[in-house]
């Protein structure tokens, strides 16, 4: 059979026939069926038949030898396989040489990578932050703004708050005349109505100018890239920061109206002598509203942008007029201006720099505007809030009390010695807020109202606190001699004396030496915990450890000497605490805060409003409160006669520190309180030095009263008159001096007091805690006023003041 009637037949489906004599049917010998050396077709004897290939089945029955079809297969395989695959060798065979790349491959591949790294890469990056970048709608961008500080009228201003980059007034763009448009268009962004965001062709040109060091070479930056940097970014000059620009740019310019963008620079950029925003500008330079500008003047507000350093008027007249010519000219060619009205513009008269707005940072309203602000942020008020919400915030500022502090200390100090320092703070006790504040002339220096100081005599009203709650009465008898403590004998100031008499009579002439036995009976710590109850911090912030106590974490017996230091604003409240029958209030500044807007951001006076402030504690018990200001209240009168005006009730306690042992004071303290107001007065220096005015040394009782006097008497001017309620229950509590009665030595060692002491028994000296007698409680007395007192002897003459003697330095009095 031939191979051509095969193909015939496998194409019409029909089973070839073997035939016998057709050679091409056998393979390498093989006998066909019926062979003549085979007729049965089999085998003779051993002979083994003749080995023959495998055949494959295929359709019809028909067998194919394999190698043809073996071969079909491979020719097909390799015709499917990519030119890759063609180029890889075989994984059946690694040793397979690899098919090298011709130069036209490796050119192709080189452009491929670089086009993949420089283009395709960076554009999806691109395309990623375009899409990211978040714009905000014009409305919602916020310009600073000042925010202003009143007092608590409402309408007297304390101090503004100024941003960190100037005041910024917005104004809309119809206020802005069409000519100062073109000029500041002319000037910065020529194309800026048809560009993108950004300017190509600028960018090209900025970097060959300063490529080549041209002075006039710019930053190519189009206004809206110049405005998203203002707005959004920092001035920084790197390339994250000016992709970040470009892609803000382009986007802000397809979203926002190009009027809104050019309103929005006008605003925002910076003019040069202080001057945020057009509007500020033009008070700054001519002096006048935006929409009285000329076209002179706005093309010098245009020039100034670029570098408003290099081109001050005062300084670089003539570059600014060169500067002012470029923007003019550039007018010309943009046709926006005639060339015969160029040709009769002159450079318009600019106005000298006026001097700095009192913004009451300078002066002592400054210190104000500092506890302010720290206020704010405590409840919750930003920065941001404040630099951009055009805030009213209302303070706690009495203005009559504010100035007539001010004049008190102005009065006082005037003429003195310019080393003297002062510090008044005035506290609501019925609220704690702040009603007059000065720590010192510099608004941004140090604030001596915040400052820790030694508080002398004025201290031992914490003394009296502790003994009461440990059950003495004010009638309590207590020795005023000497004492000597560590091998040094301890006086009181020109040795003053009151022999022993009652807690109140030392009280009130400020006996050193009796204190210091009082605190040794009560426990030093019990001192130091009246004073914390009543509104001295546990901790000052900035100075390291616990208030009131040596390092092992106990207070000495000096601490009834003042011998710690406290800030005044903690003494005016913790006195602010005894005038509230013992309620505490934590003394505050910021009474409501109102955004531009008309949020209200913070209110303590209306309930479930923000800053809330939480009700008083009843820190001390009402009957021990009441009574410590019955001791109080005779010492102003005896202090050099500081009553107040009108007759008013005041409790009141002075304090003076010695200057170790030179026989000097450095710290002289008054402090007192109506049921209304309670204020305290430091006196000394910025350098712990001798504090001495009209040649002679400043006690308590002299110069901080007269400050504190004067301050009183105004604030509380017009007020109706206040009295302190009597205690109304038995005025000591039950405690360790309960039953002692008051007694007297068997011989005095000084004259006795206007108030006469009552006998003991025999032996006993001024208080015995060990052997208590078995009398009846006292009965509460106080020592009438020493002009109509009775005095078994002569009483010697009230001294201007007391003394902190400081027992831990030598050369005591």
């Amino acid at each position: 059979m031939t191979v051509s009637s095969i193909r015939k037949r496998r194409r019409s489906g029909t089973p070839p026939t073997q035939d016998s004599g057709d050679s091409r049917a056998r393979y390498d010998g093989a006998p066909a069926a019926g062979d003549a050396s085979d007729p049965a077709g089999g085998h003779h004897g051993d002979e083994q038949p003749p080995a023959t290939p495998p055949v494959v089945s295929t359709i019809a029955g028909w067998k194919e030898i394999e190698s043809v079809t073996a071969r079909r297969r491979a020719a097909a395989a390799k015709r499917s396989r990519t030119p890759l695959q063609r180029r890889l060798k075989p994984a059946g065979d690694p040793s397979a040489p690899r098919t090298p790349r011709t130069r036209r491959q490796r050119i192709l591949r080189a452009v491929a990578a670089v086009f993949l790294i420089f283009v395709v890469i960076p554009s999806m990056l691109l395309a990623l932050a375009y899409w990211s970048a978040e714009i905000p709608d014009p409305a919602a961008v916020r310009s600073n703004q000042i925010a202003t500080v009143l007092a608590a009228d409402g309408s007297t201003v304390l101090a503004t708050v100024v941003p960190p980059q100037g005041n910024r007034t917005p104004v809309p763009l119809s206020d802005v005349p069409q000519p100062v448009r073109y000029a500041m268009l002319s000037a910065e962004d020529r194309h800026f109505y048809t560009n993108p965001g950004y300017d190509t062709s600028a960018y090209l040109r900025a970097a060959r100018d300063n490529l080549f060091g041209h002075d006039d070479a710019g930053g190519g930056s189009t206004i809206t890239q110049q405005y998203v940097k203002n707005a959004f970014l920092t001035s920084d000059r790197t390339l994250s920061r000016k992709m970040r620009e470009l892609i803000i740019s382009a986007k802000m310019a397809r979203q926002w109206n190009k009027d809104d963008i050019l309103a929005a620079y006008f605003n925002t950029i910076y003019y040069g002598r202080g001057a945020y925003g057009i509007a500020a500008a033009a008070r700054a330079y001519f002096n006048k509203p935006v929409p009285e500008l000329t076209l002179a003047e706005g093309a010098v507000l245009a020039a100034v942008v670029r570098t408003p350093a290099l081109l001050d008027p005062e300084t670089h007249p003539n570059q600014l007029k060169a500067r002012w010519a470029y923007v003019l000219d550039g007018m010309v060619e943009m046709n926006w201006l005639p060339p015969g009205t160029r040709d009769t513009l002159v450079f318009p008269p600019i106005a000298p720099i006026a001097p700095p707005a009192d913004d009451g940072t300078q002066g002592p309203a400054g210190l104000i505007r500092t506890e302010v602000l720290h206020e704010l942020r405590e409840a919750g008020i930003s920065d941001q809030e404040v630099d951009t919400g055009a805030l009213r915030i209302v303070t706690t500022i009495d203005a009559r009390a504010q100035q007539s502090a001010l004049d008190a200390v102005h009065a006082s100090l005037g003429g003195q010695s310019a080393d003297l320092r002062s510090a008044v703070v005035s506290i609501d006790p019925h609220t704690g807020a702040v009603r007059a504040y000065y720590g010192g002339e510099d608004g941004v220096g140090f604030d001596f109202a915040q400052a820790p100081l030694q508080t002398g005599s004025a201290f031992k009203t914490f003394a009296v606190i502790a003994a009461l709650q440990q059950g003495m009465p004010l009638s309590y008898q207590l020795d005023s001699s000497p004492v000597t403590v560590n091998d040094t004998k301890v006086t009181n100031a020109e040795g003053d004396s009151c022999g022993v008499c009652s807690m109140a009579e030392a009280f009130k002439r400020s006996l050193n030496t009796s204190f210091y036995r009082l605190t040794e009976a009560v426990g030093p710590k019990a001192v130091a915990d009246a004073a914390h109850q009543a509104g001295i911090p546990e901790q000052i912030p900035g100075v390291p450890g616990r208030t009131l106590t040596e390092p092992d974490g106990m207070p000495t017996p000096s601490i009834v000497l003042g011998s710690y230091s406290v800030r005044p604003i903690d003494m005016a409240s913790a006195y602010a605490t005894i005038a509230a029958d013992g309620i505490y209030h934590k003394p505050y500044f910021v009474q409501q805060v109102v955004a531009g807007d008309g949020r209200v951001l913070l209110d303590r006076g209306t309930e479930g409003a923000k800053g809330v402030l939480p009700p008083g504690q009843q820190r001390l018990p009402r009957t021990i409160a009441d009574t410590t200001i019955q001791a109080m209240l005779p010492i102003a009168g005896y202090s050099n006669g500081h009553t107040l005006a009108g007759g008013r009730a005041v409790a009141a306690k002075t304090g003076t520190t010695q200057l170790g042992d030179t026989g000097a004071n450095k710290d002289a303290w008054m402090i007192g309180f109506t049921p209304s107001l309670s204020t305290a007065v430091w006196i000394g220096t910025a350098q712990s030095e001798a504090i001495r005015a009209h040649g002679a040394a400043i006690w308590g009782s002299t110069v901080p009263a007269d400050i504190w006097k004067h301050t009183m008497d105004g604030a509380l001017r017009g007020t109706p008159v206040e009295e302190f309620p009597a205690p109304s229950e038995p005025s000591i509590a039950s405690g360790p001096f309960w039953s002692i009665a008051p007694t007297t030595p068997s011989v005095p060692t000084a004259p006795t007091a206007a108030l006469p002491s009552t006998s003991s028994a025999p032996g006993q000296g001024p208080f015995d805690v060990l052997a208590p007698p078995s009398s009846p409680p006292p009965v509460i007395s106080f020592p009438p006023a020493p002009e109509t007192a009775p005095a078994p002897e002569p009483q010697p003459e009230p001294f201007p003041g007391e003394i902190f003697p400081g027992l831990h330095v030598p050369g005591l009095r």
